[in-house]
């Protein structure tokens, strides 16, 4: 356990002084400072007003930018230390695979969730300085799916990087992923149900195997209950989880999925090949 910490807080310390972190940082910032700027706060859409207001879009915009962040720096860690030869050094000193590997992504998940949980409790602060009314719930609710996220596509890149040999590879990968998850698997959906091939129920299961399209129902949860902006597909949706339990749901399937994918990731990575 204390090699596993002692390789997260290098991880930490390594990703605090490297370029991308201070991009990372400043965009998660960037958004919520400009969200106030132009004043989301004090306008209305589809019910939504104040703090609510500025929390849904802000949830909206990190769907789609924090997994490919997450996804691109996470994959050069087994791959780029492959081919920096840091191997070679690890087998002489007394740090196991496993405590090397699964510290990793204890640094990493705090590196990449930190920063946009930071940006919400900004935003949070700035409402009660500006006398603004603080949904708690809501706030909540989004800093678990936001750790959900983090998790799972934190998950996702550490079996990219346990497979792929370079950092190129690995990148290309990566952003493959992240493309077809964000736009590929609704477009080919959306052609099938056009075509009438599948039946709504199936259709709405193979939607919600996406963490990225369950991670966007649920932020509209909070504010719509019965998921009315969803159509049909919001009756299967409710009679098969709740309302509860798919906003349930939608932390734990995200969570689980990306546990699976690093311990895969893991099992490679130990049985493969080291430099």
């Amino acid at each position: 356990m204390k090699q596993l910490w002692l390789t997260a807080k290098l991880d930490i310390v390594e990703s605090l002084r490297a370029r991308w972190f201070l991009i990372y940082s400043l965009v998660f910032g960037g958004i919520v400072a400009m969200l106030f700027l132009f004043g989301l706060t004090e306008s209305r859409v589809l019910g939504f007003i104040g703090l609510s207001r500025l929390l849904v879009t802000y949830i909206q915009l990190t769907m789609a930018i924090l997994p490919i962040f997450v996804l691109i720096t996470t994959v050069r860690s087994v791959a780029g230390d492959r081919e920096a030869g840091v191997f070679e050094y690890l087998l002489s000193l007394p740090v196991s695979l496993s405590a090397w590997f699964w510290g990793k992504i204890v640094g990493r998940y705090l590196v990449i969730f930190l920063p946009v949980f930071a940006a919400m409790v900004a935003a949070v602060l700035i409402a009660l300085v500006r006398g603004i009314e603080v949904p708690w719930n809501i706030f909540g609710y989004y800093t678990a799916l936001l750790a959900a996220m983090a998790a799972c596509f934190l998950g996702f890149g550490m079996l990219i990087s346990a497979v792929a040999r370079s950092t190129d590879m690995a990148q290309g990968a990566a952003f493959l992923v992240w493309l077809t998850l964000l736009l590929f698997l609704d477009l080919i959906l959306l052609g099938v149900m056009i075509q009438e091939k599948v039946r709504p129920e199936v259709a709405v299961g193979i939607a919600l195997v996406n963490p990225l399209q369950v991670f966007r129902t649920a932020a509209l949860a909070l504010f719509d209950p019965q998921l009315i902006v969803l159509g049909p597909s919001a009756y299967v949706i409710l009679d098969t989880f709740g309302a509860a339990g798919y906003m349930a749901f939608a932390v734990a399937y995200p969570t689980a999925l990306g546990f699976v994918a690093a311990t895969l990731g893991y099992l490679l990575f130990r049985r493969g090949d080291l430099p």
